[in-house]
């Protein structure tokens, strides 16, 4: 068996499981999978780095599931979401309003001691929520133990502060952490001792970053392939970060220069990825 290069400069075993088991994930259908699996297999040199393979597979995909292609970008899209980290914070916004919370993106609050910029604050009836984001531009950055430390204490600074507003209401606070690539295993054993949620790109299993973005399709407009850096760049300088959210504001590829074709075909695409089609 052929060895591949992560991208840390490891070397490991190609796993043609682990590249059907992505391939699934995107949904694309079985015979396709086999297609893309049968040419990638025939492809792999000694040596070949992780990204080379992940680019073969997504542009045999491509020719064969527009929809799928952009599922199975989904990471690489996040990591083009940067680098301000803004959109990535209004992505898990939208994901905890789909959970029922009414959030708050980017505000400053006044914790007992000190006074604090907040990601996302989440509230549902008896529930509050303070969320960071940890959004990295490199897949390979991980969230150690000190993030997982320094957030705690910021959030046992706001509790003392809420907890004051509240005067003796019933409210629960949860202090929570997503980032858009993985935690080390400090930060996850601190996370559980201290009752903290830690959400990464794959942790937990079955509801992780991945997990929640799938369930509800809230795929960001960086899956497009119908769209230019620019204009993905404009797009989320004027707050548009999801497909879903384009699909009603077209008025805002118009003042792209969009031709009516074009919006059309945009259109088109991010309803195949978001599954409403």
């Amino acid at each position: 068996m052929k060895k591949i290069t992560k991208r840390n400069g490891e070397k490991d075993e190609f796993d043609v499981h682990k590249l059907r088991k992505s391939l699934l994930r995107s949904g694309a259908g079985e015979n396709e999978i086999d297609s893309v699996v049968d040419y990638i297999t025939g492809q792999v040199t000694e040596g070949m780095s992780t990204h080379m393979l992940y680019k073969l597979a997504y542009a045999q995909l491509r020719k064969k599931s527009p929809k799928a292609a952009g599922r199975y970008r989904l990471k690489k899209a996040i990591i083009d979401l940067g680098p301000t980290g803004y959109p990535f914070e209004q992505l898990v916004g939208e994901l905890l309003n789909d959970q029922g919370y009414r959030t708050r993106v980017g505000i400053i609050s006044q914790g007992k001691c000190v006074e604090h910029e907040l990601d996302v604050v989440a509230d549902k009836p008896g529930v509050r929520v303070m969320v960071e984001c940890k959004f990295h531009n490199d897949i390979r950055r991980k969230s150690d133990v000190k993030v997982s430390l320094y957030i705690h204490s910021r959030f046992l600074d706001m509790k003392s502060a809420w907890e004051k507003e509240a005067n003796g209401e019933n409210t629960k606070y949860e202090g929570w952490i997503v980032t858009n690539t993985r935690f080390t295993e400090d930060a996850l054993q601190y996370g559980i001792c201290s009752g903290l949620r830690l959400i990464s790109w794959d942790y937990p299993a079955g509801d992780s970053l991945r997990d929640m973005i799938d369930r509800v399709g809230y795929y960001p407009i960086t899956a497009l392939q119908s769209l230019t850096n620019a204009e993905k760049l404009y797009l989320l300088e004027n707050n548009v970060v999801l497909c879903k959210t384009l699909m009603k504001s077209s008025d805002v590829l118009r003042k792209l220069g969009k031709s009516e074709k074009q919006i059309e075909k945009i259109l088109n695409e991010s309803l195949l990825i978001t599954g409403e089609s």
